[in-house]
Formats: structure tokens, C-alpha cells, sequence
């Protein structure tokens, strides 16, 4: 890794936190990314996009930015995570760009272990909840079955091999997160599937990371509805696919 030091133009690691009503959260959470990187010997920056919440999110976010000039608060009109992160990727300047759930449902030390020197030789490296060695606590079974079905139904329609691509927590290199971002057209939860789909048909090498997660009962997601809505868009990035979008 590269030493610290570098100029604020210059992070080796950008963090993108998407952040819907996120007041009760993100304030914890920040401080504990702060202090997490402050231990780092590379410059990094942190995003916070929030979009279309009906709390003081964005005020949260605004406030902590006199504390950490490395600190962005961006923010959106509209909903949908998809938008938050697309636009936290293309503005973020990291030589990495790690997407980060602003519950850290992984625990944030585990950030280097998607970075070199803990791991060389990939494009995108994802979280999994479901690969050997992972740890889930305290997930609910009617969660944990929804979760298993959706990712079952992903491999079978776009991709085949990875076992968990909704877990909120993903690095990109600085090129593939440009390429796959700026063609992502999914605006709700699926992106995820989305882009790595881009990914892979870009011929980008994708390496699972098998986590710790931690199941935060103030969950945002609606877990029934927001499923339905996801397997619809996977049959939307097929159809994407076949005309020509990604390429």
C-alpha cells in the first residue's frame, strides 16, 4: 500500500456510504470509519450520498465535514440506492472505491482485506455472507430464506459462480467501477447485480470475500417487496444486455 500523505486529490482508497434516513446510524458509523482509516498509512476520502431522505441525514453528514476535510456530503433528490451509489462512484477519485452500507453490518476493519497487499490480482471484490468461511449473526430465518432464494435466482439468470451479490459492501478498482458505473441503469437494490454482471461481461476478474455480518434489525430494505421488484429487474438487465447497453 501506498504510504499516507498523499494530497486530498489522490486517495488510494475512496469509501462510497449511500444514506436514506439514515440520522439514528450514520453519525456512529462515521465515527468509527474515521477512526478506523486514521490507523491507515494511505490517503483516503469518504462519500456520503443521501438521497431523497425525510430526515436530517444530510444535515448529519454536513455537519461532520468541519471535523474530516476528507469528508463529501452529497445530495439527491430523488430515492433509489442504485442512484446514490452510481454518483458516489463517478465523483469519488480513489485508486479503490469501496461501497460501504451505512449500518456497517461488516465491521469496517475488514475494508483492507478487498485491498493489496491482503488481496492482488482482482478487478472487483465483493462481500459475501455466504462463502466458506463466512459468519452471519443473528439473521432471522424468513430473511436468511429470502436472501438464499434471491441469490439462487441471480446465479441461475446473470451469474453463475458468485454466492452472495447483495451483500452491501463491494471494492472496485478505479477502471472498473468507470466502466461498469457509467453503464449501470439500474436505479433500485438489483444495481448490484447489474454492475457486476457489466463486470464480468467486461472480463473484469470478480473475488469473493468471505466476512463477519452482523444483522441490524433497523434494517432499510422491505424485504418482500423489495425482492419482487429486484427479480424483475434481473429479467430488465437481460433484456439490457440484448441491446447492446453494456457493451
Amino acid at each position: 500500500m501506498p504510504e499516507g500523505g498523499g494530497t486530498s486529490g489522490e486517495p488510494f482508497l475512496s469509501i462510497v456510504i449511500p444514506a436514506h434516513n439514515e440520522e439514528r446510524r450514520l453519525g456512529p458509523s462515521l465515527a468509527k470509519v474515521f477512526g478506523f482509516l486514521a490507523g491507515q498509512s494511505y490517503p483516503a476520502e469518504v462519500l456520503v450520498v443521501e438521497n431523497g431522505s425525510s430526515d436530517r441525514t444530510f444535515d448529519i453528514a454536513s455537519q461532520a465535514t468541519s471535523e474530516h476535510p476528507n469528508l463529501r456530503a452529497i445530495r439527491l433528490d430523488r430515492r433509489g440506492k442504485g442512484l446514490a451509489v452510481r454518483r458516489g462512484m463517478l465523483e469519488a477519485a480513489g485508486r479503490y472505491r469501496f461501497l460501504c452500507d451505512a449500518d456497517l453490518s461488516m465491521p469496517v476493519e475488514n475494508v483492507n482485506r478487498f485491498l493489496p497487499p491482503q488481496l492482488e490480482g482482482v478487478d472487483v471484490a465483493i462481500a459475501s455472507r455466504a462463502a466458506p468461511g463466512s459468519v452471519v449473526y443473528d439473521e432471522p430465518a424468513f430473511r436468511k430464506m429470502t436472501a438464499r432464494w434471491f441469490n439462487w435466482l441471480t446465479r441461475l439468470v446473470l451469474l453463475p459462480g458468485l454466492t452472495d451479490t447483495q451483500c452491501g459492501f463491494k471494492c472496485f478498482t478505479a477502471e472498473a467501477a468507470e466502466f461498469a458505473f457509467r453503464r449501470q441503469a439500474i436505479d433500485g437494490m438489483a444495481f448490484d447485480a447489474e454492475v457486476l454482471y457489466i463486470a464480468r461481461r467486461r472480463g473484469w476478474r470478480i473475488a469473493e470475500v468471505a466476512i463477519p455480518w452482523y444483522f441490524d434489525p433497523d434494517s432499510r430494505g422491505r424485504l418482500f417487496k423489495d425482492s419482487l421488484r429486484m427479480a424483475a429487474d434481473l429479467l430488465a438487465i437481460r433484456r439490457n444486455a440484448g441491446r447492446g447497453m453494456y457493451d
